[in-house]
């Protein structure tokens, strides 16, 4: 029985030397936050198509059970909007390919002008992705979440392949003003949809967004401690992304959702242990 759970990203200068051993080399950083989370979203490959090498190093820093949900490239996803996108995404299989096993699911995030007229457009990318990859979809216009219809249109097409729905649940942030400079920023970028709980697959995946203050992130997320514990006893085997708008304390609190969890479900298997950030001595 496992719950995988992870950040958006493995490097972060606010885990430098507290969390994670400082300097690292490029090679061993991903090691050191896979010491603390066993998943990752893959943001990076948003931005570009990683080199082939590179992805092999982040193979050989972690072990095959490690979770990557990597995000399908903008030009696929946002500029040419799932159309006549074979290059780009030849490439980009062919770029993560040596994540074998750890490589989880296929992360379609879709902008939030992709509206329910869409969904036809997205029927027929997913058709077309090679059966040895799940694939994950997150969707942001609101006609998803308040017509009844469009949402079982998207179920539909997605149950047809094997998908998941991607809940990107903001709604403790969004719940009071913001007070920090990093919250105020997210103001202004993080998607306002509404609460959903619901999984369509055996492995669904979570992203949860809180505050900078770590109590009023861990108040956010009690509805889904029952939710994710309901799904380890349904045989489901989620994973679970912690965000703040910081995100400084983003491992530790993914460590803490892990352990919750634990606590209602004690057969859980536990997370790894962290890599000591000063060298162990025997004085």
């Amino acid at each position: 029985m496992r719950l995988h759970v992870g950040c958006a990203m493995w490097t972060h200068r606010a885990w430098q030397a507290r969390l994670l051993a400082h300097p690292l080399p490029a090679e061993e950083r991903l090691r050191h936050y896979a010491g603390w989370c066993d998943a990752v979203e893959g943001n990076t490959t948003f931005y570009a198509t990683p080199a082939r090498e590179t992805v092999a190093s982040w193979a050989r820093q972690t072990d095959p059970d490690f979770r990557f949900v990597v995000k399908l490239p903008k030009v696929v996803t946002h500029d040419r909007r799932l159309t006549d996108v074979t290059e780009p995404m030849r490439a980009f299989l062919d770029a993560i390919e040596p994540l074998g096993p750890r490589a989880h699911a296929l992360w379609v995030q879709l902008p939030g002008s992709f509206a329910p007229t869409d969904v036809p457009t997205l029927a027929r990318f997913l058709r077309r992705l090679p059966a040895a990859h799940r694939s994950a979809v997150e969707v942001r216009h609101p006609g998803f979440f308040t017509d009844t219809r469009a949402a079982r249109s998207l179920e539909a097409v997605l149950a047809e392949v094997g998908a998941e729905w991607v809940p990107f649940d903001t709604t403790a942030f969004f719940a009071s003003p913001p007070t920090s400079d990093a919250e105020r920023d997210a103001w202004t970028k993080k998607p306002r949809t509404p609460l959903r709980t619901a999984a369509l697959t055996d492995r669904p995946i979570v992203r949860y967004l809180g505050r900078d203050d770590p109590a009023r992130t861990v108040d956010g997320w009690r509805r889904w401690l029952d939710v994710v514990a309901g799904w380890l006893r349904e045989g489901r085997s989620p994973t679970v992304f912690i965000h703040t708008p910081d995100n400084a304390d983003a491992p530790t609190l993914a460590r803490r959702f892990h352990d919750e969890v634990r606590d209602r479900v004690p057969e859980l298997e536990p997370l790894p242990r962290p890599i000591p950030v000063e060298p162990t001595t025997l004085f």
